[in-house]
């Protein structure tokens, strides 16, 4: 089966593509600009068009090879050329990412582990990867980030089951019944989609009820050591997970000490995931982060981690994603921040947006904040590179939060070429003496 991806270096869709190349069927796809995955995909083979999505580069595919399933974002408007292209075409299956995954999952005999949740899915998903692979459980997996330690998506011929980060969005998650639910936290996101906080938690309500089974996260385990509140109960979950995915051994309960201690070694030495407080440089932190909650669960991590290594303190820059939810969050930032030295706001990060709604400057959130002396307005570019600079070489943590271009602007001042400049200097500035051999 032939299959083409539109937006295929989006960290939805590369994972797919990878996965079901595994699984034996022949992908390709394009987008516009490549993206967290586009090496992964052309180091395994996968023909990527690069440039203007008009359509062209599907009617040459399927005049070449044939293409039975075209298969596209939530984020393609209706008359996108790709999508006329292949109705035009008349493609056989013309389907969002869901349908493709359900087949997959059909065709593969496989269980589903679905990680699901306003936040923590990504890291708990990446964490249940993890330990099966570290304890040598035969798993596939779909995960929306980059990681360290395999690719984004995978097919295990050897796996019973299927880890799957379910994505809430344009309420994605229905179309799955999963063997497990893994729910770490629901409060309340995608206004755009949901329209109150009742139809959001309806939504996993529903979700839960298609489930056999449903684990939440209600405490933390005291044998965690990760850094941070958030990551800790994320751990929890995901060894929780991992003991019900584990086979179990001859004469022994699935749920024993030895067992446990197993899955708690592998959890506590998880590497971290792609954009998830990522250590992009010696002292310079990126994360995902663009809710409040996860906001407020990032900054935690963050001070503890400053406090563990001997820093002064943390310095944050934080660039919000979407217009149409910061409308129904502005509020919920109040007391996000706290315990921040400095915070730099950007403008938001601006995709599918409303234009009947007020677009909020960075002046409108920080005027709702508790601790607003610390915080001010800020753009990218070389002015706030050298203020980080200068931060970091005082000894602070610099964190980003960010789901949009600013990651991408500091991975480029941390790793510029060899000319003397604040940029250059990111990657050689010195270390404070309490870093010392932490590493």
């Amino acid at each position: 089966m032939n299959i083409y991806i539109s937006g295929i270096s989006g960290t939805g869709m590369g994972p797919l593509a990878l996965m079901a190349q595994g699984a034996g069927m022949t992908v390709f796809g394009s987008d516009r600009q490549p993206g967290a995955v586009t090496g992964e995909l052309t180091e395994n083979g996968i023909k990527i068009y690069l440039g203007e999505q008009d359509g062209e580069f599907l009617k040459a595919r399927a005049k070449c090879e044939g293409v039975d399933w075209f298969v596209y974002t939530s984020a393609l408007p209706e008359d996108h050329p790709e999508l006329v292209m292949a109705r035009k075409l008349k493609i056989k299956h013309i389907t969002k990412r869901d349908e493709l995954i359900s087949y997959l999952i059909k065709k593969l005999k496989l269980k589903m582990v679905a990680v699901a949740g306003t936040h923590g899915k990504t890291t708990t998903t990446a964490m249940i990867v993890w330990a099966c692979l570290q304890l040598g459980i035969p798993v596939s997996y779909l995960i929306g980030t980059t990681l360290p330690f395999a690719p984004a998506g995978q097919y295990d011929p050897k796996s019973k089951y299927f880890i799957y980060e379910a994505d809430e969005y344009d309420r994605n998650f229905l179309a799955f019944h999963p063997w497990l639910a893994v729910i770490p936290v629901v409060t309340y996101d995608h206004p755009d989609i949901y329209p109150s906080m009742q139809s959001y938690q309806e939504a996993f309500k529903q979700f839960e009820a298609q489930s056999e089974m449903v684990i939440h996260g209600d405490e933390i385990a005291a044998d965690v050591t990760l850094a941070g509140e958030a990551r800790r109960y994320d751990a929890t979950l995901a060894i929780d997970a991992v003991l019900r995915i584990m086979p179990e051994a001859r004469g022994l309960a699935r749920f024993t000490n030895s067992r446990r201690k197993k899955v708690v070694e592998a959890i506590n030495n998880f590497p971290g995931v792609g954009r998830r407080f990522e250590q992009v440089s010696e002292g310079y932190y990126s994360d995902y982060a663009h809710h409040p909650e996860e906001v407020q669960a990032t900054v935690q991590i963050a001070l503890e981690e400053a406090e563990r290594r001997g820093l002064k303190g943390v310095v944050a820059v934080y660039e919000p994603h979407q217009n149409t939810r910061q409308a129904g969050v502005i509020d919920d930032y109040k007391d996000a921040f706290t315990g921040l030295t400095k915070l730099y706001w950007l403008p938001t990060y601006l995709t599918r947006e409303d234009p009947k709604l007020k677009t909020f400057r960075p002046a409108d959130f920080i005027t709702r904040l508790t601790n607003k002396k610390v915080a001010e307005p800020a753009e990218i570019g070389e002015k706030l590179g050298e203020e980080l600079l200068k931060w970091h070489e005082k000894g602070y943590l610099v964190l980003l939060m960010t789901a949009g271009p600013a990651d991408a602007w500091l991975r480029k001042l941390v790793y510029a070429g060899n000319q003397e400049s604040a940029a250059t200097r990111f990657v050689h500035a010195p270390r404070s003496a309490a870093e010392g051999s932490d590493r």
